[in-house]
C-alpha cells in the first residue's frame, strides 16, 4: 500500500523538481557511501582516541561520609581549545569540601618558604681580623683613653660584637597533620573558588605553546597554570609546550604541596592523579591516631 501510494504520488505531480524534493526527503537516511566512510575516517585519523561519553557517572569513594554530600566536579578534555564537558566526577568532601583553615595554610606557606633557607652570612671577631696584636699607646702618662687593640670593636676596622656567624640554617619540621591539613585546606579553597579543574588526561594535539595559551585563554583558567598527573612522564606534547611558559608548570602528584598550588591561579588535576590524592589522604585521615591528631590541629589557637 505504501508503494502504491508513493507511485500514484509520482503520478499526480508533473514538476521533476518536485519528483527530486520527494527523492531527497525519502532517502536522506540512506547509509554513507564507501567514498564518504573513506573521508569520515580520513577525517577521525587526526581527533585523538576517547572513551565513549560520559566516561564518569558513578565513583565508589573510600570512606563514605555519613553527614556531608559528595561534591561534583566536570571532566574536561584538553585536545580542544573550547572546554568539552566529558562527565561528572563525585569528589570526596572530607577532601574537596572542608572548611579552610587560613591559619594552617599560613603556617604551611611559612614552613615551606623557611626549611630550606640557609643563611650564609658571617662577620670575623676582633680575634679573626688581621693585626691588633700590640698595645697602640701605654696604659698610663698619654692621657688618653685605655685601649689594649686597635681591632676593638670600637675602633674603626676592627671586628664586629654579636655579628652572624654563619652558616644559620631555619630548618625546621611541621607536625604531619598540620601538613595534611594544609593539603585539604588549600584543595578544599580552590575547588570552593572554581580553581580546580579535572581532566582525562594531560594530552595535547600539539606542542606548540600558543595552543596551550589559547586554551587557558579561552576558559579563563590563566595566567599561571598548575597540571597534577599520576607519573612523572607526562605526554611529550604539554612538557614542550609548558618549558617555553614560565607561568604553566607541571608536577607529579606526590610533589603536590601547598606552596604550589596557592602559588598558581589554576590547579589542573588528572583523574588518575585524583585517585592517588584522595587515597593518601584519606588513609592518613583514618588512621588509628590521625582522628585525634586532627582534632588537635583543628582546634584554633588562642
Amino acid at each position: 500500500m505504501f508503494v502504491s501510494s508513493l507511485v500514484r504520488c509520482f503520478r499526480t505531480s508533473h514538476n521533476l523538481h518536485t519528483h527530486g524534493r520527494v527523492l531527497q526527503r525519502f532517502y536522506s537516511h540512506e547509509l554513507p557511501t564507501t567514498s564518504q566512510n573513506e573521508q569520515a575516517a580520513a577525517g577521525t585519523e587526526l581527533v585523538p582516541s576517547r572513551p565513549a561519553l560520559p566516561i564518569i557517572t558513578s565513583r565508589d569513594l573510600a570512606y563514605p561520609s555519613k553527614f556531608t554530600k559528595n561534591r561534583e566536579a566536570w571532566v574536561e578534555n584538553l585536545d580542544t581549545v573550547e572546554s568539552e564537558k566529558l562527565g561528572i566526577v563525585p569528589l570526596h568532601p572530607l577532601i574537596f569540601g572542608a572548611f579552610p583553615r587560613i591559619d594552617t595554610l599560613h603556617w604551611n606557606i611559612h614552613w615551606q618558604r623557611h626549611y630550606k633557607r640557609v643563611d650564609w652570612s658571617t662577620t670575623k671577631t676582633r680575634a679573626e681580623v688581621r693585626g691588633g696584636g700590640r698595645k697602640p699607646w701605654p696604659q698610663k702618662g698619654t692621657g688618653r683613653a685605655r685601649h689594649g687593640s686597635i681591632r676593638s670593636p670600637i675602633w674603626k676596622g676592627g671586628g664586629v660584637a654579636k655579628g652572624p656567624r654563619g652558616p644559620k640554617t631555619y630548618f625546621y619540621m611541621l607536625p604531619f597533620f598540620t601538613r595534611v591539613n594544609g593539603l585539604i585546606s588549600a584543595l578544599s579553597t580552590k575547588f570552593a573558588q572554581d580553581d580546580l579543574k579535572i581532566v582525562d588526561s594531560l594530552d595535547l594535539p600539539s606542542e606548540d605553546p600558543k595552543f596551550l595559551q589559547d586554551l587557558v585563554s579561552e576558559r579563563t583558567w590563566g595566567p599561571s597554570v598548575l597540571f597534577v598527573d599520576n607519573t612523572d612522564y607526562v605526554p611529550r606534547n604539554i612538557a614542550m609546550a609548558c618549558d617555553e611558559i614560565k607561568h604553566m608548570n607541571i608536577m607529579p602528584v606526590y610533589g603536590l604541596n601547598v606552596f604550589s598550588m596557592l602559588k598558581h591561579d589554576t590547579l589542573v588535576i588528572t583523574l588518575s592523579a585524583l585517585e592517588k590524592i584522595e587515597e593518601r589522604l584519606l588513609l592518613h585521615l583514618n588512621r588509628a591516631d590521625g582522628r585525634e591528631a586532627m582534632s588537635r590541629v583543628n582546634k584554633p589557637r588562642l
